[in-house]
């Protein structure tokens, strides 16, 4: 019996899951509130002088409140839906919590609108009053970003035809994916598993159950390729509708200012990426040579080294990350074990459940839930690391304004990626023999292999995919031959096949909250190599430094944030050169620890 359980603990947000009583008692609060601040931002009137600031600060009061209500719904809906995908009254909700997302939106417009009537003086006057000063740069940010968008009327237009055209098509796909599923047999025994569960199989070292697996789970999605071909086109199509009407020629806008970055620091992060790829290619040519083939297949590339691999219990793997954590941050240690205890972790490996996992928040209550499956490989224990570093990033949010806690997914990343660095580097320098220390090592190069190539692949596949989409919609020929070529420039040209149907496997090109949600993966990855190296340096007062960090996420830009606290610009090259340097140096240990295996 393990130590802590591996299914989460829902009732304690709200009792009853989908059909919950309580439940549709805070959503009518939230309706009330809702009500009350687009009352209060109707009836506002445009400030003239700097003394006129006490209306503003009660509407923010109430935005404080409504925005943690809206998260608090969001989130437990999406918790729903993740542990079973058959739950047709949890898809309802989903769909309910769109509408109020919308409604929700328009009013946020109707007061942005309002922000631009500000005379810009007088604007930044009312910005330096103490009450307005903690989420100034928020303010200003929708400010500035309302410039560039249309009207008020046509704004709440797009808003509100989103929950049944864009925000639907998101449901769609998720629809399909939990009719899926394929039939595999293990230990004589046949089984019908989903496409998360199948998905976990591709790490098994037998190489002939992972081709047939593979197989399977590729002619699923090729079978589904029609719909998920509608889906993404359609989902693009309202982003590139709308980005047209408001004059925007580069797909990448939205994204960039989603994740407070610029282009600039993009081009420079993929450039060094490019400049420092050529060991990771020696790499997975000597992967190739070990696994003894010429050169690796797709569903080779994530594969174990060895034909033993070993299995961990979910204490084992409690136990090492709660010690690990602790050596760099006791706080974030005391709220792992917090997290374990109270349950908020859902880890159990059954059927039913959305592959991937994920942390959510629940602000107002001020808990986090973690989804997950957990099946004893090393890598189950760095999602379980990263996702817990998603958590304690929140709580360090916790007692920081609402407006304040909406930071992006590139700083969200690096909390996640910093507590996966901890852990896995911990692991290799535990190893006891040679063997074992290969192969942690080598599951901290894949690491690298998945956002220096994988990811690479998908921001190149999705730039690709937008242009061709402003002609119309794109063919399921042309999107497995876009992802295809993808594939083959971001891993060098080094693998035997590919994926043609990745474009209809990847839920993150069908998702509606972030557009291009795949760059940040890479960038929150290499930010937090630069942050670990500052750990690793510190003798002392790391914690408190990187809680600072974290805090400030949510209220400046990524080069803002990357000059007060690491002191690096990161438009320039040098630090993110730096960072692919710091991941070259286990390939090169890797590569000196396996030589007289292929020699």
């Amino acid at each position: 019996m393990n130590q802590y359980e591996t299914t989460w603990d829902l009732d304690s947000i709200f009792k009853g899951g989908s059909k919950s009583e309580e439940l549709k008692a805070y959503m009518a609060t939230f309706e009330s509130d809702m009500q009350e601040l687009a009352k209060q931002v109707d009836a506002y009137e445009v400030p003239t002088a700097p003394k006129q600031s006490e209306e503003l600060i009660f509407i923010l009061s109430l935005l404080e409140a409504t925005t943690k209500q809206l998260r608090e719904i969001g989130a437990f809906a999406s918790c729903l839906t993740a542990q079973d995908m058959s739950d047709n009254e949890a898809k309802i909700l989903v769909g309910k919590r769109g509408e109020l997302g919308a409604a929700y939106a328009s009013i946020l417009v109707k007061l942005d609108q309002k922000f631009l009537q500000v005379d810009d003086a007088l604007w930044t006057e009312l910005l330096e009053q103490p009450a307005f000063q903690p989420v100034a740069f928020v303010l200003d940010e929708r400010r500035a970003n309302a410039k560039e968008k249309l009207p008020l009327e046509q704004e709440i237009l797009i808003n509100d035809l989103s929950v049944n055209g864009y925000v639907a098509w998101n449901q769609m796909y998720s629809s399909i994916v939990a009719k899926m599923s394929i039939e595999h047999t293990e230990n004589g025994e046949k089984k019908k598993l989903s496409m998360g569960q199948a998905s976990n199989r591709l790490s098994t070292p037998d190489r002939d159950a992972r081709k047939e697996v593979f197989g399977k789970i590729s002619q699923a999605w090729e079978a589904e390729s029609d719909l998920f071909g509608e889906t993404l086109n359609n989902l693009a199509g309202f982003r590139l509708q709308t980005y047209k009407h408001r004059n925007w020629d580069n797909p990448l806008k939205e994204p960039l200012e989603i994740n407070r970055m610029s282009e600039k620091t993009l081009d420079a992060m993929w450039g060094a990426i490019a400049k420092g790829k050529a060991p990771f290619v020696s790499y997975l040519q000597r992967k190739a040579q070990l696994l003894g083939l010429e050169k690796l297949e797709w569903h080779d590339v994530n594969a174990p080294l060895t034909k033993s691999v070993q299995k961990v219990s979910y204490d084992e793997a409690t136990a090492f990350i709660l010690e690990q954590f602790g050596k760099f941050s006791p706080q974030m240690a005391e709220f792992s074990k917090k997290a374990f205890e109270k349950r908020w972790i859902e880890a159990e490996d059954r059927a039913g459940k959305r592959p991937g996992g994920f942390c959510t928040s629940f602000p107002d209550s001020k808990q986090t839930r973690i989804f997950m499956t957990f099946s004893g490989s090393a890598t189950n224990i760095s999602t379980l690391a990263h996702e817990l570093g998603h958590a304690y990033h929140q709580h360090v949010m916790n007692d920081t304004e609402a407006l304040n806690q909406k930071y992006a997914m590139n700083v969200a990343e690096t909390a996640s990626t910093f507590a996966e660095m901890v852990v896995s580097d911990a692991a290799v320098k535990n190893a006891a023999a040679k063997e074992e220390k290969i192969a942690l090592l080598e599951d901290k190069i894949k690491r690298s292999i998945a956002f220096f190539m994988n990811i690479h692949s998908r921001f190149l596949f999705e730039t690709r995919f937008y242009e061709e989409r402003k002609n119309g919609a794109v063919s399921v020929e042309r999107l497995n031959q876009l992802a295809v070529e993808s594939q083959q420039e971001a891993y060098g040209g080094e693998l035997a096949t590919y994926n043609p149907t990745f474009w209809a496997s990847t839920l993150h090109f069908h998702m509606t909250g972030v557009p291009f949600y795949n760059f940040p993966y890479t960038f929150g990855y290499l930010f937090s190599q630069g942050i670990y190296a500052k750990a690793l340096e510190a003798e002392g007062g790391f914690e408190e430094s990187y809680n600072a960090l974290l805090r400030d996420t949510g209220c400046m830009t990524v080069e803002q944030l990357a000059q007060k606290h690491l002191g690096v610009d990161l438009e320039q090259a040098g630090f993110w050169e730096d960072a692919v340097a710091l991941c070259v140096k286990d390939v090169q240990e890797f590569l000196e620890l396996t030589e007289v295996a292929v020699g």
